[in-house]
């Protein structure tokens, strides 16, 4: 048969195509009883219209998907088939099941060799998907295991079959469309001789799944992200940065914005309201930045609530307990709560100029919106700090950075992009722009803000999302799916973070909290 004669279609069963379908029953299963009789599949297609799939050929039905709802706690452990039959051989389809379970499928062998099968298995998964459960579940046949029976165990030939050194029709194609062997099923249907009774318990999950009682609570997955390319400017008090910073909220939280991220020491210029004699102690002028810090967090946390958005305040300056200086992200959530990220890696210049110290904690912050990381410039050229992030799920990297030339921005612009596709997860890149003269400590700027996405299918060709216009002031947008993340992580063409060669190397992240008393055990 050639492909131009193929003309295929994907529907649902009917009550009215049973002729049909025994025909087919009848000639792939002639070894273990042919069809199910008309009663059964008219109760199934009653109950679970939507699991009974076919694929027809001009009106002639070649491929069957046949599938149940089931309990998955009573279905993912040991079972025979018997288990799924109820009296005058009525499927016993839950309707409050949270799982299905695949009963049959099979390809009119006329058609085999053009996919019929992957093309309803993937029909199957969507279903699944689409309905929220958790699993799809399947006994499987071994049928070539009576030739090997003398000389493999059932688990010894499943083995070989995972390690592609023997191929079996029915456990060689399950294996192929990502499901997984979960145990070996003993008398699992008796009467299977090919198979001696043995089948495997099958298993492909559904890593978008919800448990019911966690979706009225569960986090957004489509999550809006707003930066703003800071221009660096002039200003004659405190309360006019903020002006210009609630302009800003106010402008993203009208476009729905869940984040709104601002660039590393984006309140920088408050160091122009000293004199410029002044200016030249540049330790002296970094302090009274600093001396600025807590009014800042105070409003911005106050916008956080007003304006329901989620603020990543840049970093500011901050003198901590032991009065050594800081440089601090803070995240500002809507609900009012206020979460700090230190920069961990301190560049030669803040250390030589404002004597600039490291933090010690690295961590991953709870939102409405996702999981997500803060790294300052200079941090997120260092993937181990990313990697560990990784490791505690993290959705959303944000980096909020202040370079003075394009090799500088570059740097950090292509090691983000890096993290990004390492970690799959999505990287915003927020910076400032703008010149100052006037102003002793501030150097030149150049920025051109970036949202990063892992570099799949999913997502742009190039990975990324969205970008600013170099040196422009103005505001960034970008809409982030978090699903994409989920499914890129577990189905994507490569899966970088599950193909980590643990038994080679790890990585951990040492507990400093002897700092503050009591040192622990190493993490």
């Amino acid at each position: 048969m050639s492909l131009d004669e193929l003309h295929l279609t994907l529907r649902n069963l009917t009550v009215e195509d049973y002729p049909q379908l025994k025909a087919l029953m009848d000639k792939v299963y002639d070894d273990i009883g042919g069809a199910w009789p008309k009663l059964t599949i008219d109760r199934l297609v009653q109950e679970f219209p939507d699991g009974q799939l076919v694929i027809e050929d001009d009106e002639v039905i070649v491929g069957v998907a046949l599938t149940a709802l089931v309990d998955y706690d009573t279905f993912s452990n040991p079972h025979r088939y018997d288990d799924l039959i109820g009296s005058r051989e009525v499927i016993l389809n839950e309707p409050e099941g949270d799982a299905m379970y695949g009963l049959d499928v099979l390809i009119d062998p006329a058609y085999r060799g053009y996919r019929l099968g992957r093309r309803l298995y993937e029909a199957r998964k969507e279903l699944c998907r689409s309905m929220n459960l958790r699993a799809i579940l399947a006994g499987g046949r071994i049928p070539q295991y009576h030739e090997y029976a003398e000389e493999l165990s059932p688990s010894e030939y499943i083995d070989k079959v995972a390690r592609r050194e023997l191929h079996d029709p029915i456990l060689s194609f399950q294996l192929a469309n990502d499901f997984q062997v979960k145990r070996l099923l003993r008398k699992y249907l008796p009467e299977d001789e090919k198979s001696q009774g043995f089948a495997t318990l099958l298993e492909w999950n559904n890593i978008l799944f919800e448990p019911a009682e966690r979706v009225l609570e569960s986090r957004k997955t489509q999550v809006r992200v707003g930066a703003v390319q800071w221009q660096m400017r002039e200003f004659d008090s405190m309360e006019s940065v903020l002006q210009q910073v609630e302009y800003f909220v106010d402008a993203l939280s009208g476009y729905q914005s869940d984040f709104a991220v601002f660039p590393e020491l984006f309140n920088a210029p408050l160091m122009g309201l000293q004199d410029r004699a002044a200016q030249q102690d540049q330790m002296a002028a970094i302090r009274f930045l600093a001396g600025f810090t807590e009014q800042f967090k105070a409003e911005l946390s106050r916008m956080a609530v007003a304006y329901n958005i989620n603020i990543i305040a840049g970093s500011m300056i901050e003198a901590g307990e032991d009065d050594h200086l800081y440089n601090v992200s803070y995240l500002c959530h809507r609900d009012g709560t206020l979460e700090r990220q230190h920069k961990l890696h301190i560049t030669p210049q803040e250390r030589r100029d404002w004597v600039i110290e490291g933090g010690d904690e690295l961590r991953v912050f709870d939102t409405d919106a996702g999981r997500v990381g803060i790294q300052i410039c200079y941090d997120v050229e260092f993937p181990e700090l990313s990697r560990l992030l990784a490791e505690q799920d993290m959705d959303i990297l944000f980096v909020p950075f202040w370079t003075d030339t394009k090799n500088g921005y570059l740097r950090v612009r292509h090691c983000a992009q890096a993290r990004a596709i390492e970690n799959e997860c999505y990287v915003v890149l927020c910076g400032s722009v703008g010149n100052v003269p006037s102003i002793e400590n501030l150097d030149i700027q150049y920025a051109q803000s970036s949202v990063f996405s892992p570099s799949d299918f999913a997502f742009p060709h190039d990975a990324v999302l969205a970008e600013t216009t170099p040196n422009t002031e103005m505001i960034m947008f970008s809409d982030l799916d978090l699903t994409r993340l989920t499914v890129v992580r577990n189905e994507g063409s490569v899966t970088n973070l599950k193909d980590r060669r643990k038994d080679l190397f790890d990585l951990r992240l040492r507990d400093w909290s002897w700092k503050s008393g009591g040192r622990q055990e190493e993490a």
